[in-house]
């Protein structure tokens, strides 16, 4: 079902880096302000566990943003990062693409820190 009250999109980019180093800098919540320009203000509810996938959530009022993380290795010097967004509630279809509308600029400037960190 699809509607202005749900939004799903994806982004990606392909890096260099290794899975152990793009993990790494997502472990560092408070250094995201870094790498991540959009970021105003972060906290982490619980423990940073290790595995390939995350996902963090962002309200805006009675909106919820659901962007999952993950890391797939393609192969020898290759992995793929991804952000998979979900949005749902009122203007979903509106604020969903403006949330994610600088996620290929994030999703280069990780991979550019990542790619630099070896």
């Amino acid at each position: 079902m699809s509607d202005e009250n749900t939004w799903r999109s994806e982004y990606a980019i392909e890096t260099s880096a290794t899975p152990e180093t793009i993990w790494s800098i997502f472990r560092d919540v408070p250094a995201w302000k870094n790498w991540n320009a959009g970021i105003e203000q972060i906290n982490i509810d619980g423990p940073f566990a290790t595995g390939t996938c995350f996902v963090d959530e962002t309200r805006v009022g009675d909106l919820v943003i659901l962007v999952a993380h993950r890391i797939e290795p393609l192969g020898p010097a290759r992995t793929r990062i991804v952000y998979a967004v979900d949005a749902r509630g009122p203007q979903a279809a509106e604020i969903g693409p403006a949330v994610s509308a600088d996620f290929p600029e994030v999703l280069a400037s990780l991979s550019k820190l990542a790619e630099g960190a070896r």
